[in-house]
């Protein structure tokens, strides 16, 4: 907490001098909120503060403030924080206030959504699990016992922002709290509980008396003065349920999840920028994107269950921190047109205008005669061209043009003007920290430490009959161990001479069953069936067999109704094949252990490594499982974002220097899956729209935060469950390695608009290319002024092109970190193929 007080006193020294500090009067109307005053059109992005390190959060945050952002949102993650009954965690990732005051010191808003249920594929929804345990509890319903928790955790979040002076009544930056979240959506599902429930929550909330409006989320019944908001792909038909609140979106998910096993899912940049323009063209005042960032689910803090460790959600700023070319570009151009309407858009009431099938407008005057329009086509496979107010405008389908003074178009949602960034991870080998007693090594010295199968030590307990994994570990651990015993007899024959069958079925999530200590069959759920049952044939031997089951989680429930009753772990263990008939192991004696063994001597930590004795070697083994594999090694050279390359391990868990890096699992999706080539962004997106990635694995990579990293002696510790080749592990380095740009005639840069004139100055398209700060465009890999065709990666000359495009390029870009072409202004041919719209296409390459 000490570099939270230093930052705090920083941010209250500064707000001697910021009027940004000064206490602000926030409040609503129909039509926006009001800030001191002045309504205020607001652009939010999500950026989950646990979901990223401190390192990482003022970089964060001003990519979002240039990518013409206003305000950030952040759930606060209650099991993150109250680790057990008053005991409160606010340290490293979780240092909220930190973490608040570097947007306050950005000059921006945020939206703080205590919850503090959050959903948010987040393990268990945010509620701590130790909760559940409380006799009498049932979350999210008129329960006394939810209810005091719940409100004793929101008082003490509240006190702490208050003791801060972080909410805007105090000078600080939060303008809105919200309290719950989608409980809207399943109220009815608990009866007499669910209304009363709702209610209290939002009077416990206005209870807190923050000096800002609260909000609450998917909840059609939100009482006065509490704002009942929109989450979707699409909220433009939203309507809040009263006519004196103010139209809010507090989350358009720019993207989706992913759960192990699947594919991946991408939302076309040109469909979010007209689900964007279209809300604000149907009255919306408050857009907020769900993720921006989404970021690491470091650790075990990956709900679902089978979420990814993952959270990169496709969003504007990838998960290293890397803006996404062109969604974080296009979104940028979107926000600035949007704000030139600002003025006109909050002080006056649109007037709709049919312009034909598909095809409307919505049109702002206010009373000094400013206006501003929003000219949309919805249909979604035909281009269509429209007359309004006597010109004539182009519109792509499923597309929106900004026109701020209601005559010429800054902005179409579907013409990209962005550049595109070829991302790449580049593997590095690992480099082992220098040996005193071998100065010369060159390749890691691994060290190996091997769980035993079953039981170690002594059991946890001993019962008749199959317990449930949840309510044995309460997730204190992804592992718990059901072992029990089989005798065979040495004249036993199997049926027609087979040999015996293995038969398991399990609440989820996954298993590995070993007989004898050896691993004989893998299963597991999915992230739309958590359950799974087999049947496998395994080997037995006359005499006594041990049957060591390992269960194990994937991330717990995150949402829907009774989410926390859900449970998990096996059901039915059953032995085919005898003559005698199959031997029902389920009501068995079964003894039980809690976790591995490496995790009770907590020898993933720096203080814990000398638990037990390792055993050293220059080839460790290789599909070997419960395995534990610990190597030192110096920090990656260069400054870019890395990514732990696990493709070549089964299943399991990394730490560095005792940090967490996550759960690991290569696991692939099907090839028999149906993935796209490219994406058509025209119409309703859905997650299964746009998938790639089938037969690929659905994380490869796991992000290691540069600020984990010592110079040497950076300690990696992984434990594999089921068997890889840790020689084959890298650190990869995420680079820009590319950029591309394809823009053609009749699309001038939002720059030339100027506000004051309120007018276009006349200019040409122009291609801006940018490479990463410290990097310069070394090549220029491709260059078409004509019809170039394909796409970035892939240009290929069309039937028009100017030949000297390359040339006129490398003139203006060539050794440059950014460079800016004007289409017909560069000496490119001003005569060729006259009667054709000409396009130019750059591939350049950043070193």
């Amino acid at each position: 907490m000490r570099n939270a007080m230093k930052l705090s006193f920083l941010v209250s020294s500064l707000c001697l001098l910021l009027p940004l500090c000064l206490a602000a009067n926030v409040t609503y109307d129909r039509r926006s909120l009001i800030i001191d005053g002045h309504r205020k059109l607001l652009i939010s992005a999500s950026i989950h503060y646990p979901r990223s390190v401190p390192g990482m959060w003022p970089s964060l945050v001003q990519n979002a403030k240039e990518g013409g952002v206003d305000v950030i949102e952040t759930y606060v993650f209650w099991n993150g924080h109250e680790l057990s009954p008053d005991n409160y965690h606010f340290d490293g990732r979780f240092d909220l206030v930190k973490f608040v005051n570097i947007v306050h010191q950005a000059g921006l808003y945020l939206i703080l959504r205590i919850g503090p249920f959050v959903a948010a594929e987040w393990n268990f929804g945010g509620v701590p699990v130790w909760l559940h345990y409380i006799p009498n509890t049932v979350f999210r319903t008129d329960n006394a016992s939810f209810k005091y928790y719940m409100q004793k955790f929101t008082t003490y979040i509240v006190n702490l922002m208050k003791k801060e002076k972080l909410f805007a009544s105090q000078g600080g930056p939060i303008i809105l709290s919200q309290v719950e979240n989608e409980y809207g959506d399943i109220e009815r599902v608990y009866g007499e509980g669910g209304k009363p429930y709702a209610m209290w929550a939002a009077q416990m909330a206005v209870s807190q008396n923050i000096g800002v409006p609260w909000i609450m989320c998917q909840q059609y019944d939100a009482p006065d003065p509490v704002i009942n908001t929109c989450n979707s792909f699409y909220c433009d038909q939203f309507t809040p349920n009263s006519p004196n609140k103010p139209k809010i979106w507090t989350e358009n998910w720019p993207g989706w999840f992913k759960t192990f096993g699947a594919r991946d899912p991408h939302r076309p940049p040109e469909d979010i920028a007209f689900s964007v323009a279209r809300f604000f063209q149907k009255g919306g005042s408050l857009q907020n994107y769900y993720m921006y960032h989404g970021g690491t689910n470091f650790g075990r803090t990956a709900g679902g269950p089978f979420i990814t460790t993952s959270y990169d959600y496709d969003a504007p700023i990838d998960e290293y921190g890397l803006p996404r070319l062109p969604k974080w570009g296009h979104l940028k151009e979107l926000h600035r047109a949007i704000k030139l309407t600002e003025r006109v858009l909050l002080n006056s009431e649109p007037t709709y205008i049919s312009l034909g099938p598909s095809l409307e407008a919505d049109v702002y005057t206010d009373s000094s005669g400013a206006c501003a329009a929003f000219i949309a086509n919805i249909d979604e496979k035909d281009d269509k061209t429209v007359q309004f107010r006597n010109i004539s405008y182009h519109l792509p389908a499923w597309s929106v043009s900004i026109l701020p003074d209601c005559k010429n178009v800054v902005f179409n949602t579907a013409v990209i003007r962005s550049q595109t960034a070829m991302v790449e991870m580049v593997p590095e080998d690992l480099h082992p920290s220098v040996d005193v007693t071998n100065k010369d090594l060159k390749s890691p010295k691994w060290e190996v430490f091997v769980e035993q199968a079953g039981i170690w030590g002594k059991a946890d307990f001993v019962q008749n009959g199959l317990v449930d994994h949840l309510n044995t570990t309460k997730d204190t651990t992804d592992y718990l161990w059901y072992t029990t015993s089989i005798f065979v007899n040495e004249n036993e024959k199997f049926l027609k001479g087979s040999q015996p069958v293995l038969l398991v079925e399990s609440k989820g999530h996954a298993l590995h069953a070993f007989i004898n200590k050896k691993l004989q069959v893998s299963a597991t759920g999915n992230g739309s069936d958590i359950t799974f049952k087999f049947k496998q044939t395994i080997s037995l031997k006359a005499g006594k067999n041990e049957i060591a089951l390992l269960s194990m989680t994937v991330g717990l429930q995150n949402a829907g109704p009774f989410y926390e009753w859900v449970g998990a772990g096996l059901t039915k263990v059953v032995i085919e094949g005898f003559n005698s008939g199959p031997v029902d192991l389920s009501s068995h004696a079964w003894s039980y252990k809690i976790g591995l063994q490496g995790e009770h001597l907590g020898i993933y930590k720096p203080d814990g490594i000398k638990n037990v004795k390792w055993l050293s070697s220059r080839e460790p083994p290789k599909q070997q499982p419960l395995t534990w594999y610990k190597v030192i090694l110096d920090a990656p050279s260069g400054n870019e974002p890395i990514g732990l390359d696990m493709v070549h391990m089964g299943k399991g868990l990394a730490w560095l220097n005792g940090e967490e890096i996550g759960r690991y699992w290569p696991r692939k999706s099907s090839i028999h899956d149906l993935c796209i080539q490219k994406c058509d962004y025209r119409g309703k997106f859905r997650p299964d729209k746009c998938l790639t990635g089938c037969g690929e694995p659905t994380q490869r990579w796991y992000h290691v935060p540069r600020s984990w990293f010592k110079p040497s002696g950076n300690i990696l510790v992984i434990f594999e469950e089921k068997g890889g080749d840790p020689t084959k592990i890298r650190l990869s380095k995420r680079k820009v390695s590319g950029i591309c740009a394809h823009l053609g005639e009749g699309h001038p840069s939002i720059e030339s608009w100027s506000e004051a004139e309120n007018v276009e100055r006349k200019s040409k398209a122009t291609v801006h290319l940018k490479c990463p700060d410290n990097a310069r465009i070394a090549t220029i890999k491709f260059a078409s002024f004509g019809t170039p065709q394909g796409s970035c990666g892939s240009y290929s000359i069309g039937d028009c092109h100017d030949p000297n495009s390359i040339s006129l390029v490398e003139k203006v870009c060539l050794n440059r970190n950014e460079c800016r072409i004007e289409l017909g202004e560069e000496g490119f041919n001003k005569g060729l193929c006259p009667s054709v719209t000409k396009k130019l296409a750059v591939e350049a390459m950043c070193s």
